[in-house]
């Protein structure tokens, strides 16, 4: 890692206003106002994209950042750094360039900026020499007139608060000032001005409630935050649950000398700029496991969403020893890592209540025989209540990875949770995936261990809903990618037209061609992708299974060659010397040329698998091809409605 950095300390008259920090290429700049308070607005390119917006933190005893506030000394920073990532999601190499300022204020508060040439971020600083109790922060976000919005909106559930959400979604498209007050969104959200995008979330969320928004009828959305839970209940269904019954007066019980969250604001000029950007990750404080190669991420196979329902087999099929040997060497055969065991391994209630039907011993065994890793699903509630027993047993098994589910919660507490698992998977270690959770937020940045979590409306929903489009799939990369990779589970192989499409259980079918599935592969960030495919029709395809399996999960760069929110996106991401590219479409059919002028010099073996002649009617067509490339050659695709592609290029 390289670092320079230039400091540079003013001490400020209480008139002396307003003050500002600029990207390192000048284009954007962050203006900030103390008086009576602290507001900041953000220029770009000379136009105002925020409005002036208030920052403020209320703590027990009616302390508040903005109490005869007064700037007591600036400290401006100016740093060149590049940052390693224990698992690369995006690229091995993260630059990490910005200015900052840090205005000292009265009563033990600071506020820090940062300005990026891809986007802005501010975060309060506390020092109290003892605890504090904060009863709410504000947070503003003003955008100007005209705005529109690209947000998920909280679906209050029977039985519980607000709160309680999976974070699981679909995108509402509309102006930003008809959110109203009843409407709460979790974050990420997109706000479009026309000329500019702007994403809006956080990072760095440790032992702090996450940030909800919440509509105001105006240009403008309000930072929103769970209480803390002073009273808990788990509940007695089919999924255990931990819900909260009582809600305290306050938001966060912490220490008095720390950083609270970042919020961040992520700028793009052209939607190109939105699907690449990692500035939440390079926000996020840095790894705590200081050695990661331990942590091995990878491709595996999920049997939950087609209801172990497999064909061609002389043995019954389910939740079973004979299944999940059948998983284990469909993995070896097509060159995936893993394979997962989901919800009825064991007693939802008791992780060493097995299921009559599975032989653990057998299944360990035959799994490490072929080299082959076994990993677990578990209830959130369950694993909180047998972590360490169950860690210790996992670990005898051989499990390198597991899953935790039905979360649903970002109060303090719930975000506390999060961190003693990650920290006592690193330690035994475990890879951790979080289901039913918010979004990443900059956390696998800290622990890399938790590779990924889910907080995507994603191919499960294909069971009982048909909210999973192929419009918003080529919404995600563009909202909730922008806080972290996640989990949808791609690679259905029933394919479907929105004509033909059916809800069928334990026979899946997805919205799109068969393309479209495979192009998210390599269009969503994941470096442990899930294939939730049926593994049975798998086999009866092998040349396109054989291509699946060949594609990595983790990226030396990436890089967005065409996109459109919520119409299209066509990413290009390095391994070694080799390429590959994905392509996905709403509806609409489209053609891209796509220009090899980005790959080294050289000959490269190009296969492609594109949309076939009939899957504009017959969804599951494609089309393999292979042929020989260079740099500089240009490449014709057809998209199908709901169509995709993927390329890849090997060079010799």
């Amino acid at each position: 890692m390289f670092a320079a950095s230039l400091f540079v300390t003013v001490q400020f008259a209480l008139h002396a206003q307003p003050i500002g920090v600029s990207s390192p290429d000048g284009k954007t700049t962050i203006n900030i106002v103390v008086k009576q308070g602290i507001t900041y607005s953000v220029s770009v390119d000379g136009k105002t994209i925020v409005e002036p917006s208030a920052i403020d933190l209320l703590l027990a005893g009616g302390v508040k950042l903005s109490q005869n506030a007064s700037i007591k000394g600036v400290t401006a920073k100016t740093v060149y750094d590049t940052i390693i990532p224990g698992v690369a999601e995006k690229r091995k190499k993260i630059p990490d360039v910005y200015n900052q300022m840090i205005i000292g204020l009265g009563n033990n508060f600071s506020v820090e900026f940062r300005a990026y040439n891809d986007g802005v971020a501010y975060r309060i600083i506390t020092r109290f020499a003892n605890d504090i109790t904060v009863e709410n922060e504000q947070a503003v976000f003003n955008f100007i007139k005209g705005s529109n919005i690209i947000a998920p909106l909280v679906e209050k559930r029977d039985g519980v608060d607000i709160y309680h959400t999976s974070f699981e979604s679909v995108y509402k498209h509309t102006t930003l000032d008809s959110l109203t007050t009843n409407d709460l969104a979790f974050s990420p959200v997109l706000v479009d001005e026309g000329d500019i995008k702007i994403g809006v979330t956080e990072s760095d969320l440790l032992d702090y409630p996450g940030m909800f928004l919440r509509g105001t009828n105006k240009f403008s959305l309000t930072g929103e935050f769970a209480p803390y839970p002073a009273k808990e209940r788990t509940t007695d269904e089919e999924y255990p649950e931990t819900i909260v019954t009582e809600r305290a007066g306050y938001i966060a019980k912490t220490t008095g000398n720390r950083t609270l969250p970042w919020r961040v604001l992520m700028i793009a000029r052209s939607d190109k700029e939105l699907p690449g950007n990692d500035i939440v990750y390079r926000l996020a404080s840095p790894s705590k496991i200081k050695d990661a190669g331990w942590i091995h991420p990878g491709k595996c196979t999920d049997e939950w969403i087609i209801n172990v329902n497999l064909f061609n087999v002389n043995f019954k099929s389910g939740v079973n020893t004979a299944s999940y040997k059948y998983y284990i060497d469909f993995a070896k055969r097509f060159g995936f890592d893993r394979i997962m065991m989901d919800a009825g391994w064991s007693d939802y209630k008791d992780l060493f209540k097995i299921n009559p039907g599975i032989n653990m011993d057998t299944l360990a065994a035959y799994a490490a025989a072929k080299g082959i890793k076994i990993s677990m699903w578990t209830d959130a509630a369950t694993l909180n209540r047998q972590l360490d027993n169950a860690l210790l047993q996992f670990k005898k098994w051989g499990v390198d990875f597991i899953m935790t589910d039905f979360i649903d919660r970002d109060d303090q507490k719930t975000v506390n949770f999060y961190e003693r698992i990650a920290k006592a998977c690193a330690d035994a270690k475990l890879m951790i995936m979080f289901h039913g959770a918010y979004p990443p937020k900059g956390f696998t940045h800290t622990y890399p261990n938790n590779i990924v979590r889910e907080s995507v409306l994603g191919s499960e929903y294909n069971i009982w809903s048909d909210k999973p489009t192929p419009a918003h799939d080529v919404t995600l990369p563009f909202t909730r990618m922008l806080s972290g990779g996640f989990d949808y589970e791609p690679g259905i192989l029933e394919n479907a037209t929105k004509e033909q499409f059916r809800m069928i259980n334990g026979r899946p079918m997805s919205q799109g061609t068969r393309c479209h599935q495979l192009a998210m592969f390599v269009v969503y960030d994941n470096p442990l992708q899930i294939f939730s495919g049926n593994p049975s029709q798998g086999y009866l395809e092998p040349k396109f299974m054989e291509l699946l399996g060949s594609l990595p999960t983790t990226w030396d760069e990436t890089k967005i060659l065409e996109a459109k929110v919520s119409n299209y996106i066509v990413t290009a991401r390095q391994k070694g010397s080799n390429w590959y590219i994905g392509g996905m479409t709403d509806w609409i059919p489209r053609d891209f040329t796509i220009k090899l002028d980005f790959i080294e010099d050289g000959d490269y073996i190009l296969t492609t698998c594109t949309d076939g002649v009939n899957a504009d009617k017959y969804a599951p067509d494609y089309s393999i091809t292979e042929t020989m490339v260079k740099k500089g050659d240009t490449i014709p695709v057809h998209l199908a409605s709901g169509g995709g592609f993927l390329f890849r290029l090997i060079k010799k």
